[in-house]
């Protein structure tokens, strides 16, 4: 399977697509890949029996797709978790490191590896980590983007791409922050940081990729 296949499967499984349909704009805007290529790709995927497209619903993983990604999810998160823990990197490097990494790692050697780490749950971003027997705990599927003024939560993880992580690094917002969404406009979601007491404007598009929850 070809790197950005497997790119796909995870992405569709971060969206979702495990439990639910993954719509094209959803992946074409998370992997920041044109909207004719996402088509072509989860053509090829459908062809392969990875995915299952239904037109007008969405995109969903098939059982063999979902074990893929499962694995493939497993691989990475455990890096990124190693790298973040072990060697120092930040949590905006460790996604493209991981990336390298994930190949090189045998179920044997994940097995170690998480053992090492404690059997980690989750990644430094908030996403789940399946275990070897492809158990993990359900996630939040409500986005910032989606909620409205005067709602409340907590920041519980951001979708696994490197633009993202950069974002959020450099508006300085963190998992598990305590928020209120203050006001809404075409372009921001403004909300209030329990721990600063300051509000922070939230690009639009990115907060649709920001999961939280209430």
């Amino acid at each position: 399977m070809t790197p950005m296949k497997e790119d796909y499967l995870k992405m569709i499984f971060e969206l979702g697509g495990v439990s639910g349909k993954v719509s094209n704009k959803q992946l074409s805007l998370s992997l920041d890949i044109a909207a004719a290529s996402v088509t072509e790709m989860i053509n090829k995927l459908v062809e392969e029996r990875l995915v299952s497209h239904t037109p007008y619903a969405g995109i969903s993983l098939t059982k063999s797709g979902r074990k893929a990604a499962e694995e493939l999810v497993r691989k990475h998160r455990l890096w990124e978790c190693f790298l973040f823990e072990k060697l120092g990197y930040t949590l905006a490097t460790v996604h493209q490191e991981a990336e390298k990494l994930e190949h090189a790692l045998t179920p044997e050697m994940a097995k170690r590896l998480s053992a090492m780490l404690g059997e980690p749950r989750y990644c430094p971003h908030g996403g789940v980590i399946p275990d070897a027997n492809g158990h993990y705990l359900q996630q939040s599927r409500v986005t910032l983007g989606t909620l409205d003024v005067g709602q409340s939560g907590h920041i519980e993880r951001v979708i696994d791409e490197v633009s993202l992580i950069d974002y959020t690094v450099k508006i300085d917002l963190r998992l598990d922050d305590e928020f209120t969404v203050t006001a809404k406009t075409l372009d921001a979601v403004i909300i209030k940081l329990a721990r600063t007491g300051k509000e922070l404007a939230v690009d639009a598009d990115r907060a649709d990729h920001i999961f939280v929850e209430l």
